[in-house]
């Protein structure tokens, strides 16, 4: 087949995928958008790359604007005709998009139309619950109209496609009950590129450069966006502001990010040491450099988004504390792998001791950690997971 695959975000196990299909003998093209500041995977194209293997960003003239509704729907328009473009002059036989608003989908299911492909629609969240609160504040009385105009779009959208992927049974019935059938969406969940980032020492070259010599990391790496409070990470902060062999270690950039350079400077929190994102060839050994990993999501993404950065760290052999849902997929999954604690993410206190018990327990911590490398191992095959990919993809 030509396939095209776009991953707006141009994450790690998305464009594996696209490799792994190019390397079944299909001819693939790896989109993405370059103007967004977000975690990427392996999106240069090298020497063992299959033949039939390409990869490209999409441009856009200014970075997206997250937080302004405006001024980023006009700019997902201008993402969206490019895309377009694109889909054109390859003429692809199936598009495999997601991780992108509706808006944009839109623009590639009348491209892919156009061009005779079959469109599968990727569905790694519920874009419409997150938008509409993320930007409920600003729109005053008219937000619940919003909310449900934008909810009736985007089930549309994906009942428009030929097939769709949902990484969690909880969005079954959810598009349901707005109208689009189940009969044509297939659950794949979510994985993590095993041999991109596998178990390390964790006396890394990383680790000594940043000065963090024999002390007890805990280590966030990855967005910190409207889903995301950082408030959490600087009360971790704090609660071990007494212990100097303890650091908190955040990577990420952009307005949570931001924030805890303003907690840190107000608070003297000199335990926190906040860095911009690494390059993705590093990732192995910055989580290997972590004594215990961190992840964090918001209550009001409920079940409607699944933090990939869980299903990374499940690789890594490092335990996990995650502050999230507990009807999220990442807090069973968790659970199911036996690889870390998980605390509401609204409370603060059950977080902090939950942080206190990995610290206390090196028991505990190496038993997360063996089982959750085991996990990873039996799940993240893709060679289990790249066919049932090409069941959905073929026309």
């Amino acid at each position: 087949m030509r396939i095209l695959v776009h991953d707006y975000s141009g994450h790690p196990f998305q464009v594996q995928l696209s490799r792994w299909l190019a390397g079944q003998g299909h001819e693939v093209l790896h989109l993405f958008s370059g103007a967004i500041a977000t975690p990427r995977g392996r999106l240069q194209r090298s020497a063992a790359d299959p033949t039939g293997f390409a990869v490209a960003p999409i441009e856009l003239v200014a970075p997206v604007d997250k937080y302004n509704p405006l001024r980023r729907a006009w700019q997902e328009r201008g993402y969206g005709r490019l895309l377009a473009q694109r889909i054109a002059e390859v003429a692809p036989q199936t598009v495999l998009s997601g991780n992108c608003s509706p808006a944009i989908q839109r623009a590639a299911q009348a491209a892919a139309r156009r061009a005779g492909a079959r469109f599968v629609y990727w569905v790694q969240d519920l874009y419409a619950d997150a938008a509409a609160r993320a930007f409920a504040g600003r729109l005053g009385p008219l937000a619940g109209a919003v909310r449900r105009w934008l909810e009736r779009y985007e089930a549309e959208t994906i009942a428009r496609a030929d097939a769709g992927v949902i990484i969690t049974e909880d969005f079954r019935p959810i598009l349901a009950a707005r109208g689009c059938p189940g009969e044509r969406l297939t659950t794949i969940e979510n994985w993590a590129p095993l041999d991109e980032v596998a178990p390390g020492p964790r006396a890394t070259a990383w680790r000594a450069a940043h000065g963090l010599g024999e002390a007890f990391v805990f280590l966030y790496a990855g967005t910190l966006g409207l889903k995301h409070n950082p408030a959490l990470l600087a009360q971790l902060a704090r609660s071990f502001a007494d212990r100097p062999q303890v650091r908190i270690v955040v990577v990420s950039e952009g307005r949570g990010r931001q924030w805890l350079e303003e907690a840190k400077a107000a608070g003297g929190l000199d335990n926190l040491l906040l860095l911009d994102f690494q390059p993705y060839e590093r990732l192995g050994e910055v989580l290997a450099s972590a004594d215990v990993l961190l992840a964090i999501l918001e209550p009001f993404a409920g079940v409607l988004s699944v933090p990939s950065k869980v299903l990374t760290s499940l690789c890594t052999a490092r335990p996990i504390l995650a502050a999230v849902p507990q009807e999220n997929l990442a807090a069973r999954t968790l659970a199911r792998a036996g690889a870390g604690l998980t605390v509401p993410p609204d409370d603060t206190g059950a977080f902090v001791a939950a942080a206190q018990t990995l610290y206390a327990d090196a028991a505990l911590r190496q038993r997360c950690a063996a089982s959750g490398r085991a996990y990873a191992e039996t799940a993240f095959d893709i060679a289990v997971i790249g066919p049932r990919f090409i069941e959905v993809l073929r026309p």
